[in-house]
């Protein structure tokens, strides 16, 4: 068995989420990291502003897409908070609500945004992520 730090095959989609919560709160620039990846994992962003990116298929794609968006974004997560997990009627399946603190590392404003994430785990890697969160009200924030 792994734990929400550590490596290697995870157990479901609540520990994919609690390592990503501990990745994000290390600031860690994807928030995954491979060994949680299948190698042809599919993460959309559904509600993407227009002419955003809308999905990212295969680890490698992803992991350079997160941390490229990741070292563009000026805050430093303090805290994830108000989160609920909602186990489904299939095991591979979980949804996580969540929101997430962050400092703007040039100005000192703190802001908290809301996410959804709906994770499938099959065989100990994420084969499937779909993140929403409103991009708009997170711009506006930044801004």
């Amino acid at each position: 068995m792994s734990t929400a730090t550590g490596t290697g095959p995870l157990d479901g989609p609540a520990e994919a989420f609690a390592r990503f919560r501990s990745l994000v709160l290390a600031n860690d620039g994807a928030g995954f990291t491979g060994d949680m990846l299948a190698e042809d994992v599919l993460v959309e962003f559904p509600f993407a502003p227009e002419g955003g990116v809308r999905d990212v298929r295969g680890r490698e794609a992803f992991l350079r897409f997160a941390r490229a968006g990741r070292a563009a974004l000026p805050v430093r997560f303090t805290g994830v908070h108000d989160v609920t997990l909602h186990e489904t009627a299939d095991p591979e399946v979980a949804v996580a609500e969540y929101s997430l603190a962050a400092e703007h590392v040039a100005t000192g404003r703190t802001l908290r945004s809301a996410f959804a994430m709906v994770l499938r785990v099959r065989d100990g890697r994420i084969v499937h992520c779909r993140e929403y969160q409103n991009a708009a009200a997170m711009a506006a924030a930044l801004t």
